[in-house]
């Protein structure tokens, strides 16, 4: 939920505009000098405005709308047979969501009105998809660059939000003079919703897409990892003391590692049935192997989640019940946040399993690789938008197919050192390619291309 203003001629010249999470957020907020905030408090150099929306406001536009809705909708999560069902009380919170999005909208105009020359704002995520024609119709010059870190649902799956809904988000994208996504299947999948659904021109080849008068360019722009940053953080002292900690309980076994949040779309549950599968059907892995798998908790205050995080818990205690034995626990789970040990475990993996039901991108694919000491086997989704890049030297599963993954993660398993060293590097090199500073470089150089239109 960040939106920034650029300088055209001086990148350093920046400002981050953000939405107040608590109420100690709303009280530095209101207290902010200019509406800007003491560096002091950011950490970040660059000027941080930070808005006081409401908080009736802000938890509809977030919880109701954000990650109740629209999450769901590019993650083709929703139990159809049930759910959605897109009421009064939904239209409410869509009123509440364009408010959200205005918020955003004016900060940024206010800005960019002091501002000499012209300057470009850049406009990050699903959150704020409607700000990017709302700040143009405000402030008319501006150059402006949207970009979505989720997958894009294909016109069919995308066509469950209301109609005005889904005409209103798709025009509030092209308001924008480019937009980014990770990967070219949600790039195309945008593409063809906005010509399916508003009737817009689209150039596929030229990657363009016309609508009320506007042209708005469409770029992919898949994110890596700073290697160096990573690797720097990944040998600090916390991370040391979470290796040796985690080699004595492992006790010198293979490790199956997973990083994740605890959320419906990462799969978790069908992962550790795939663990479980691969206990029942290769027993020689017995006392041979451990699977961490490492759960962030994540949305907890929405009924959704909490029920999932408590199906992975019931699940790994049946597997614990059913394989442990005096000197051997096949399985560890923790839900908690410990990014030191999340390293930790990466840096020891000889298996790194990443089977999201979609995945805008899985930096957790890109990041195992680079950290792993002995090169790690990656098993990925093939609904990673990863995969697009990491397939040629992962081994790739059907995320609902059970069977298919437990048969991955022996194979994973059974790697002789040498392949499992190549395709680590070759996973590590690819997921380097592109380090957040180029990626983000990258969008501003395809918005400068094109012109306001």
């Amino acid at each position: 939920m960040v939106s920034g203003l650029l300088s055209v001629t001086e990148d350093s010249d920046a400002l981050w505009v953000c939405a107040a999470l608590s109420d100690a957020d709303r009280a530095a907020a209101r207290g902010a000098q200019n509406g800007l905030l003491d560096p002091g408090l950011t950490g970040v150099s660059s000027a941080v405005r930070m808005l006081d929306i409401p908080p009736a406001v802000f938890d509809r536009a977030y919880n109701a709308v954000a990650n109740s809705t629209l999450w769901f909708v590019h993650h083709m999560l929703y139990d159809t047979p049930r759910r959605p069902s897109f009421g009064p009380e939904f239209h409410q919170d869509w009123r509440a969501f364009r408010r959200y999005n205005e918020a955003f909208a004016q900060a940024l105009a206010e800005a960019a009105g002091r501002r000499r020359g012209h300057v470009r704002a850049v406009i990050q995520d699903y959150h704020l998809c409607l700000a990017p024609r709302l700040l143009a119709s405000r402030a008319p010059g501006i150059q402006i660059a949207h970009f979505s870190h989720t997958p894009w649902a294909p016109p069919d799956y995308y066509r469950l939000l209301p109609a005005e809904v889904s005409r209103e988000v798709l025009a509030g994208i092209l308001g924008a003079d480019h937009a980014g996504f990770l990967s070219r299947r949600w790039a195309d999948a945008f593409v063809d919703c906005c010509q399916a659904i508003l009737g817009a021109k689209a150039d596929h080849d030229g990657g363009a897409v016309s609508y009320d008068g506007h042209v708005t360019s469409i770029g992919v722009h898949p994110l890596g990892v700073d290697a160096a940053h990573l690797r720097e953080r990944a040998d600090e002292g916390d991370v040391r003391t979470r290796m040796t900690e985690l080699s004595r309980v492992t006790a010198g076994r293979k490790l199956i590692v997973r990083v994740d949040r605890t959320e419906l779309s990462k799969n978790i549950v069908r992962g550790l049935a795939a663990y479980r599968e691969l206990l029942r059907t290769h027993p020689e892995w017995h006392g041979r192997v451990t699977h961490v798998a490492l759960a962030y908790p994540s949305r907890h205050d929405l009924p959704e989640y909490r029920e999932y995080t408590a199906a992975v818990q019931e699940l790994a205690e049946q597997i614990s019940g059913e394989f442990a034995e005096p000197g051997w626990e096949p399985l560890i789970v923790a839900i908690e946040d410990d990014y030191a040990r999340s390293l930790a475990a990466c840096r020891l993996a000889d298996v790194l399993l990443v089977n999201p039901i979609r995945d805008g991108m899985n930096l957790v694919a890109k990041e195992g690789p680079i950290l792993s000491q002995r090169g790690c086997a990656l098993v990925l989704s093939t609904e990673a938008g990863a995969a697009a890049e990491l397939g040629n030297a992962a081994l790739l599963i059907n995320p609902y197919d059970i069977t298919q993954t437990a048969q991955a993660l022996h194979e994973a398993l059974s790697m002789t050192d040498a392949e499992r060293k190549w395709r680590g590097a070759a996973l590590a090199a690819a997921a380097a390619a592109m380090p957040p500073a180029e990626w983000f470089a990258e969008q501003l150089r395809a918005l400068d291309a094109n012109p306001v239109s």
